[in-house]
């Protein structure tokens, strides 16, 4: 098993497979548009910009969990293009811990676990993927984005 095994649903409702991302360098957020941590979305949307022609993918997941979300996934999505600029697709509201959690997460938290083990500790966590969908780098709710580039360019195509 691996990444591109899971499938996930935009904002909009839509289903596919995280298959179509197969080859290119993953990162992978739960979010929130009223946490503390929001203004991350700012240095996640610069990795995406400067990143994306050479085939990083940045995929957000807002998420109620630690009950800082807007009302609908719709909403969320739209906060995030108009207070931080946010190009890269968002997703549907779901949560990220226990029996209710999407399987995406749950398999992200096995492959990666982090101090609290097998769960999410807070809004933005952070998840790189590599190109292959098998190697699964974590970095905690307090990490800026931008640490995450040694790790993001060890992945890119040159």
């Amino acid at each position: 098993m691996n990444i591109y095994d899971f499938n996930v649903t935009t904002e909009n409702g839509e289903e596919y497979s995280l298959a179509k991302y197969r080859g290119r360098p993953l990162v992978i957020v739960n979010t929130a548009t009223k946490c503390g941590l929001a203004p991350q979305f700012k240095e996640l949307e610069e990795l995406y910009q400067k990143y994306q022609e050479q085939g990083l993918m940045i995929l957000g997941f807002p998420s109620n969990q630690f009950k800082q979300e807007v009302a609908s996934s719709q909403e969320a999505a739209e906060s995030c293009r108009l207070t931080y600029g946010v190009t890269f697709p968002m997703h549907t509201i779901a949560p990220v811990n226990g029996e209710e959690a999407q399987p995406l997460f749950k398999y992200l938290v096995t492959a990666a676990p982090g101090t609290l083990g097998n769960k999410i500790k807070w809004n933005f966590t952070k998840f790189v993927v590599s190109p292959d969908g098998e190697t699964i780098t974590r970095f905690g709710p307090q990490t800026n984005p931008l640490k995450m580039v040694p790790t993001i360019e060890s992945y890119l195509t040159k």
